[in-house]
């Protein structure tokens, strides 16, 4: 049974090998003359300006909470779809419990402000 998954644990094997080969190798046998200007980060062709590390607004975690409130929404809708009329009256009520939680997320999204275009 193990046997079978032998020439996908070679392949990986042979992979890893090669990834890191070329590395090691490009370490040793590369250039290496690090000046000022290249060990500078790299911004467009511009000086760098402010701090590399800033906060995200809010508002970007907010459409990131709308997003996966929809995109599960999506995902579980699916397989109900396809076997509706076999779960019956329990699987109607679990999919109203789920649409509920759905639409309180949506309504705190709503009072948070996530949904006004600006």
């Amino acid at each position: 049974m193990l046997i079978d998954y032998l020439p996908i644990l070679t392949l990986f094997l042979v992979a890893m090998f090669i990834a890191i080969f070329v590395i090691v190798l490009s370490r040793y046998l590369g250039p290496q003359r690090p000046n000022r200007r290249k060990l500078m980060p790299y911004e467009s062709g511009m000086e760098p300006i402010g701090p590399a590390q800033r906060r995200f607004p809010v508002k970007f975690n907010l459409v990131a909470m709308l997003f996966i409130l929809f995109d599960v929404e999506i995902i579980f809708l699916f397989p109900y779809a396809l076997v509706y009329r076999q779960l019956g009256i329990p699987g109607l009520a679990a999919m109203g419990v789920f649409f509920v939680v759905l639409v309180i997320g949506l309504i705190y999204e709503w009072r948070r402000g996530a949904l006004r275009w600006e």
